[in-house]
């Protein structure tokens, strides 16, 4: 009855969430193939994702006029682009056409994550109950599916274009749902109140390492189950769906939890824990430890963003609290990009081992954003 309630409360966003989380646990899942197809090393590999940020830095800029104009449409239009951008990527079979699809992929992405964050924010301060980590939650879990099943379909024998057939046409029809009038435009912060940069700030570069860890694991998962542990592709694929299942575990806890141990407390204890799974993960000598270690990353991780989404937004008034979730959720999304090329350069040098242990040693980094950002006082108690 509880998840029910949950999921009335935020069924927009929240279905949002399952529509991006379906197409890219499909991409996590497929990073072997795409590797193959396009013959490049790690670090032209990582490179080129980290290219495509220019679509997200485009989409930070547009998505507030284009949130204000779309007269309530603004998840339904993103989610049938990002859906398009994903079929690009299918058919892909250079390092140019990859690269361009990707940037179309990351243009509809940020604008749908942006969006998707501000209409939790506003749901949250309208029924003055915290929905963050449920609607993560959400994105968790369909990730985890979404990765599952492409597992399976490439064991069928399916391709990249063929998955995001199917898997496009779910978020298509999920798309219906989603029409959801703002109850204040992204750009309409009141010119005359200050924009709280002082949250802003240390929440978005908490968001930042918390999504650059994640999207490490994500982007690499597979691969690294495949290569270094000598995995088959629905053994691969379990990486990133061993990743999504259990951080939706961890989000669906970290709604009770938030109150009862407080959020500091819960994010301490989420750091630690996530930065051993990658160490676990980063040492492991079969398949079995690797997804333990995987496991306990999702677990960890799960409550990182979405906690400091929500703690911002209790630290900021009424009035620029959607502009402000909006800029801390763009600034971290970009860690989708930055991440897995991170990965990719540290991989090349020294092997994917070293490259999921560094992961953990910039977890540990997160402390000090947390450490300004607690500090901040509440403006808005949520309950």
């Amino acid at each position: 009855m509880a998840f029910l309630r949950l999921f009335l409360l935020s069924r927009q966003p929240a279905t949002g969430f399952m529509a991006m989380g379906l197409m890219w646990g499909g991409f996590a899942a497929l990073v072997p193939v795409f590797r193959e197809r396009i013959e490049v090393s790690d670090g032209t590999f990582g490179a080129m994702l980290a290219a495509s940020a220019g679509g997200l830095l485009v989409a930070m800029l547009l998505a507030p006029r284009f949130d204000a104009g779309s007269r309530g449409r603004s998840m339904q239009i993103a989610a049938i682009g990002l859906a398009g951008a994903f079929l690009l990527i299918g058919w892909a079979t250079t390092p140019l056409a990859f690269v361009l699809a990707l940037v179309a992929a990351a243009f509809a992405a940020g604008t749908f994550d942006v969006v998707m964050n501000a209409r939790v924010s506003e749901l949250e301060s309208r029924h003055r109950r915290s929905l963050m980590n449920f609607a993560h939650a959400m994105f968790s879990l369909a990730y985890g599916a979404g990765a599952f099943a492409t597992g399976l379909a490439r064991e069928a024998g399916w391709g990249p274009l063929e998955v995001f057939l199917a898997l496009g046409a779910v978020v298509v029809l999920l798309a219906l749902s989603l029409r959801m009038t703002p109850e204040a435009p992204l750009d309409g912060a009141p010119a005359k109140v200050a924009l709280p940069w002082a949250v802003i700030v240390p929440g978005g570069l908490f968001v930042l390492i918390a999504f650059q860890a994640e999207a490490s694991v994500e982007a690499w998962s597979a691969l690294h189950i495949e290569r270094s542990l000598g995995g088959r592709a629905v053994e691969g694929a379990f990486g990133p769906t061993m990743l999504g299942l259990t951080m939706a575990a961890g989000r669906f806890a970290g709604q009770a939890l938030a109150e009862r141990i407080g959020e500091r407390r819960l994010l301490t204890w989420a750091i630690v824990v996530s930065a051993s799974g990658t160490l676990v993960a980063a040492g492991a000598p079969s398949e079995p430890v690797a997804y333990l270690g995987f496991g306990i990353v999702g677990l960890g991780i799960s409550v990182l963003a979405p906690t400091a989404l929500a703690m911002v937004g209790t630290r900021v008034g009424p009035g620029p609290r959607a502009f402000a979730i909006s800029r801390v959720a763009a600034i971290g999304f970009s860690a989708f990009f930055i991440g897995p090329a991170v990965m990719g350069g540290v991989s090349e040098l020294f092997g994917l081992r070293v490259a999921f242990a560094f992961v953990g040693v910039l977890l540990l980094m997160a402390f000090v954003p947390l450490a300004v950002l607690v500090r901040q006082p509440k403006r808005l108690v949520a309950t």
